[in-house]
């Protein structure tokens, strides 16, 4: 199973930010979106950065609630892992596992392509494996 799995049952839509947004003005679109991380670009195609609920956190446990007011391009990851639409769900899986990320963008072309979650991704690898089982199943039972 890839990538592109996910993403034609989620969709391909993603939140960006452009980089000089406060990250209060960032905090407050990922409560409202309900998502836990946003990608930062300047053009709405290239992936710049990315900032998640836990960087949130981070910026105000390091530098007080007056950080919020700072751009996010100061405090955003700049180098982000990202992966294509042809990319086998277990390499993402495993990837976002040893890095302890919950999200990654997907890029084609040099272009934003959507983005997938941890959630994303195990709920994708329970339904293969739920899948398999019943398979297995039926094999056995001669159905």
């Amino acid at each position: 199973m890839t990538v592109e799995s996910i993403l034609r049952i989620k969709g391909t839509e993603v939140t960006t930010a452009r980089p000089d947004e406060s990250i209060r003005s960032i905090a407050r679109t990922l409560a409202a979106r309900r998502i836990g991380a946003i990608v930062i670009s300047r053009d709405g195609r290239k992936v710049d950065g990315i900032l998640s609920e836990r960087d949130v956190v981070r910026v105000i446990a390091e530098s007080g609630d007056a950080a919020l007011d700072a751009p996010v391009e100061t405090m955003m990851t700049r180098t982000v892992v990202t992966c294509g639409r042809r990319d086998r769900i277990e390499s993402v899986m495993a990837t976002m596992t040893a890095r302890r990320i919950r999200h990654v963008p997907v890029v084609e072309d040099g272009a934003l392509a959507g983005i997938i979650s941890i959630g994303d991704v195990v709920k994708s690898r329970l339904e293969e494996v739920e899948h398999e089982a019943q398979s297995l199943r039926e094999y056995i039972s001669g159905y």
